[in-house]
């Protein structure tokens, strides 16, 4: 085995008296345009006296934690013009995007991005405005920063975002600020473990930055208030190396505050050029690397720092009171202008910038040039890296079928095969994340391409049963760490899919509701080039989860990402085994959306052929006139419609019955597998006009809906084309336990037998005369609830149950009808 990276591992000195001023210079001027930002629109460098109308009316911004982040930053570059690093920058507590985007400025990246907030004092001003101000920019490191993918605005996934970002990317690093407000957020915790999932022969490098300043809005932060040994302890635990820094907090000289911080990042460095000289010596000599023990920093700096010490006769440097605008009347009162005034001019801008306005050269030159300033590294604008999945061809892997529901197949199984040669094909740029549910979700097929990568310890057996050093699946329990760890490979122009049980994606709603968010600014912002779609594979899912109970009975993800906008968020339900692998086919194919895809991975009946199957995806609902009665040419008597896997097969069981029972009522079937097809279009890209809705659906005839999720989204969906309210839905209305399969429909009301009865109740001309057949179907309930109590199990004919007619007479194939025993997680 040969490496195919070399770590940049440039001599390192420490920094001469010369070098320290213009670090230091280069740090006033980013903490000067930081202040800038938040309180100015007009004087950019006080070349006038400061007056009010100087000031922003709306004062809006995070003072408190930027001065720590642009020391860091500006250490960052030297770093970086020494070493040859490639770096990023991952600003955990985002709120300080002034400091990001007075960094990107004095790069120069962002007037390259940005033309018309130019190197000069027309851009400086530009710069000052736009900061929160409407039409401007907002006041996190939010998408419009360059070099950013990660907005930091909800706390607690740096760490996770950094570590997805670093994998397969063995050369490059990622700083990564933690803030200690952060820091007491579940996710973070967690996510110190995330350094037991890479290895450095193949992954880059997270350094973890923990910044104490001290406090939160109003508060004090744990880990600043504990002993230095025990938090030493704590990042030992964690498995990391830390080194320790403090400065700001006396009259010390600012020079020797750099020289001492140059210091530890330098060690810091070296001891990681170390391991990756080590890993590369490894790969050479065909060994595994042991997990080494990461080195990481902790930076306890004053809150606010080199701002007002005292306001109103209150402290505030070193206090909560400095975290966002600590002179909030400056425009109002002459005291707080005079502060104003003089913290601004405590920078001396006369010694930052020239006449023009633009950074004197001698300062401008500690940067990095060109892509090695961490606002232009390609990887901060994956879209600009992204390349195309090389897939295999999803119809090869499909079911041979004869006729509609003669074979059956647990379709997540057979996408696993799939899966397994996409990985193959693609060994570099996807991967699969999941909170220990790959198996349980059935794709373990994947395991005969890959491992799970584990940098932890292995045991003996761990090797035949899939862990290994290197893997392309990544499993942690922990649904925020793999969110993050595929958002951060996203991000960084790569591909993946996470796989989960339905119920509990609900643990990152709020993280998805970030990332649909960073997606919807991107699409407008023209420099950020389109990234892969997040992809999510629900499975496990409500209808099939009698054998673990409530807890795990919830399929109301789907409602939550429809409230996302339109152009990003697509939500599908495939029926069988070959629908879901045309719809995984296109959802890897997509980009810049987040893709919900819920799929069984029981056996279950096939319905379509691939080439059936295909079309239908492609239209995104469809009439399946083989399993309707209704007579060409003529309207239908009543609709049966459906979404999902188990509520499909509870319709053409309704289905085969009406027919059995009423012949001469026409029955139209209707299957959909784009859940955002039931929108008008002038709502959804995909939606559909109300000509094209009643040319499916009908115009004035009930519609009877069986649905995956809960019943009211389809109303809401659809409410603009049910004009008459015919259409009626059944679907999960949180009646749930530990029960069988079929029962569970029943709690719900969404089964086969009640499904007809809301038939019966729906078209007039039926009334009394089908009455006897309204009976048979509750006394088909009762019957099927008694022996279920008595047995344990459903009734042979409803477990057994088939659309063929063959099998049927045949005594069934057993499982067939969507109510089969689930059996365990992982059988």
């Amino acid at each position: 085995m040969t490496t195919t990276w070399t770590w940049p591992d440039a001599p390192a000195a420490p920094p001469q008296d010369e070098e320290l001023r213009r670090m230091h210079a280069w740090w006033r001027a980013a903490n000067y345009l930081s202040v800038g930002q938040i309180y100015l629109m007009d004087n950019p460098l006080l070349r006038e006296p400061l007056r009010p109308e100087h000031v922003k009316p709306r004062l809006l911004g995070h003072w408190g934690t930027t001065p720590g982040l642009t020391f860091l930053y500006a250490h960052a570059n030297r770093a970086i013009r020494q070493r040859g690093l490639k770096a990023m920058y991952i600003t955990g507590p985002g709120h300080g995007g002034p400091g990001l985007v007075a960094a990107t400025y004095l790069e120069g990246t962002y007037s390259e991005i940005y033309p018309a907030v130019s190197r000069d004092l027309e851009g400086l001003r530009r710069l000052c405005t736009q900061f929160s101000f409407p039409g401007g920019i907002p006041s996190h490191v939010a998408p419009e920063t360059p070099g950013s993918i990660h907005e930091g605005g909800e706390l607690g996934y740096s760490l996770s975002h950094a570590y997805g970002a670093m994998l397969d990317r063995p050369d490059e690093i990622a700083l990564t600020v933690v803030g200690d407000g952060e820091a007491e957020t579940g996710p973070l915790a967690t996510s110190w473990h995330s350094n037991k999932f890479t290895n450095p022969q193949t992954d880059g490098v997270v350094l973890p930055i923990l910044h104490l300043n001290g406090y939160k809005i109003a508060n004090p932060t744990v880990l600043a208030r504990i002993p230095e040994p025990e938090l030493a302890e704590l990042m030992r635990g964690y498995g990391h190396t830390p080194l320790f820094f403090t400065g700001g907090f006396d009259d010390e000289d600012p020079l020797e505050i750099h020289r001492r911080f140059a210091a530890v990042l330098d060690e810091a460095l070296d001891i990681i050029a170390a391991i990756k000289r080590q890993a590369a010596e490894d790969a050479l000599a065909g060994r595994e690397s042991e997990r080494p023990a990461w080195p990481m920093i902790v930076l306890r700096t004053p809150k606010g720092w080199t701002g007002p010490e005292e306001i109103d006769g209150q402290r505030t440097e070193g206090s909560w009171r400095s975290h966002q605008v600590p002179l909030a009347s400056a425009r109002d009162t002459p005291e707080h202008l005079a502060d104003l005034d003089a913290w601004l001019r405590s920078y001396r801008p006369e010694e930052l910038f020239d006449e023009d306005g633009a950074l004197r050269e001698e300062i401008a030159g500690t940067a990095p040039e060109g892509r090695l300033r961490m606002s232009a590294n390609p990887a901060t604008n994956g879209g600009e890296l992204l390349q195309a999945l090389r897939l295999p061809d999803f119809r090869d892997y499909g079911i041979d079928l004869p006729s509609p529901g003669a074979v059956q197949a647990e379709p997540t199984r057979v996408l696993g095969t799939w899966l397994r040669d996409v990985i193959a094909r693609n060994p570099e740029t996807f991967r699969i994340f999941g909170p220990d549910e790959t198996a349980s979700n059935r794709l373990q097929a994947v395991y005969e391409e890959t491992d799970k990568q584990w940098a932890a310890q292995l045991e003996p057996h761990d090797r035949e049963e899939h862990l290994g050093r290197r893997g392309r699946v990544m499993e942690v329990l922990s649904e925020h760490q793999c969110q993050g760890w595929l958002e951060g490979y996203l991000l960084t122009g790569r591909h993946g899919l996470f796989s989960s049980y339905e119920a509990f994606i609900h643990i990152v709603d709020s993280m998805v509701n970030q990332h649909a968010k960073w997606l919807k600014v991107t699409n407008e912002i023209g420099w950020r080039r389109p990234i892969a779609s997040l992809n999510y594979l629900l499975s496990s899912h409500v209808w099939r989860q009698d054998h673990n109970g409530f807890s795990h009975q919830d399929p109301g993800f789907i409602d939550h990402m429809v409230n996302k906008k339109a152009e990003i968020v697509r939500v599908y339900l495939p029926p069988d085994t070959n629908t879901l692998l045309s719809t995984m086919d296109h959802c890897l194919r997509s980009r810049q959306y987040v893709n919900v895809v819920v799929a069984g991975k029981q056996p279950g009946p096939s319905w379509l052929s691939m080439d059936e199957a295909v079309a239908h995806c492609t239209r995104g609902l469809g009439i399946w006139e083989w399993a309707g009665t209704e007579t060409p040419g003529c309207d239908p008597d009543v609709v049966l419609a459906c979404a999902g896997d188990i509520p499909t097969v509870e319709t053409l069981a309704a289905a085969k019955i009406l027919r059995e029972e009423l012949p001469e009522l026409a029955v139209r079937v209707v299957n959909v597998v784009d859940l955002m097809r039931l929108q008008e279009d002038a709502e959804h890209p995909h939606g559909l006009s109300l000509r094209d809705f009643d040319g499916i659906f009908g115009t004035d005839v009930p519609v009877v809906f069986a649905y995956h999720g809960y019943p009211w989204l389809i109303h809401r969906l659809a409410y603009r084309h049910d004009r008459g309210g015919r259409i009626h839905v059944r679907g999960y209305t949180e009646e749930g336990t530990t029960t069988t399969p079929f029962d569970m429909l029943m709690r719900n009301d969404a089964d086969r037998f009640h499904l007809v009865m809301d038939v019966i109740d729906r078209v007039p001309q039926l009334g009394s005369r089908a009455a006897g057949l309204r009976q048979r179907m509750a006394d088909a309930r009762i019957r099927a609830r008694a022996h279920a109590y008595t047995h344990g199990e459903d009734l042979p004919e409803i477990s057994g149950w088939t659309w063929d007619e063959e099998a049927d007479a045949a005594g069934g194939s057993g499982g067939a009808g969507g109510a089969a025993a689930t059996g365990g997680d992982n059988a």
